[in-house]
């Protein structure tokens, strides 16, 4: 069957949105303040990234993932897909679910921070954090508890770590 030029051009839009959500990586790290209504501004090389929404996550080893919508759509479907195998428990599905808060990024470049997700990283109002890119997705993390992981990470790549 053939395809008319406008289902031609809905695939090729497809396919680069694809390609370009593939091709967001996040890296470095920075320093911000959480101010005192719980906002933060993104680093600006994030910002046309995660604009003009983006998704807040509990993430692993206690600090806020922040992924774009393409990423965030992708992290749910497989959590879908990994309750139906057996490879996720229900229960973690839901608690991924209920602590993640779609966020519009403000006209300049902040966005806030659910008080459930600061609660969880430990992070409080009118306070230092560290906006920390892993490729996928960026990380807002307590300072202390990011340079804590950094330096673990640092010597197993060294080999000197466990």
């Amino acid at each position: 069957m053939a395809q008319t030029q406008w289902q031609q051009g809905k695939e090729e839009q497809s396919s680069n949105a694809k390609t370009a959500a593939e091709a967001t990586v996040f890296v470095g790290v920075h320093e911000r303040q959480l101010d005192p209504k719980g906002r933060l501004g993104l680093p600006a090389s994030f910002r046309p990234r995660l604009e003009p929404r983006c998704y807040l996550s509990i993430g692993r080893d206690k600090c806020v993932d922040i992924l774009t919508a393409e990423a965030f759509e992708a992290v749910a479907k497989d959590a879908v897909e990994k309750v139906r195998s057996g490879e996720m428990d229900r229960n973690q599905q839901r608690a991924l679910a209920s602590n993640t808060f779609e966020v519009v990024v403000d006209a300049q470049g902040r966005i806030n921070i659910d008080e459930i997700l600061r609660e969880y990283a430990g992070l409080t109002l009118n306070s230092r954090v560290v906006v920390s890119g892993s490729f996928d997705r960026a990380e807002i993390w307590d300072p202390t508890r990011h340079q804590r992981i950094s330096d673990e990470g640092l010597q197993q790549i060294a080999g000197t770590g466990q």
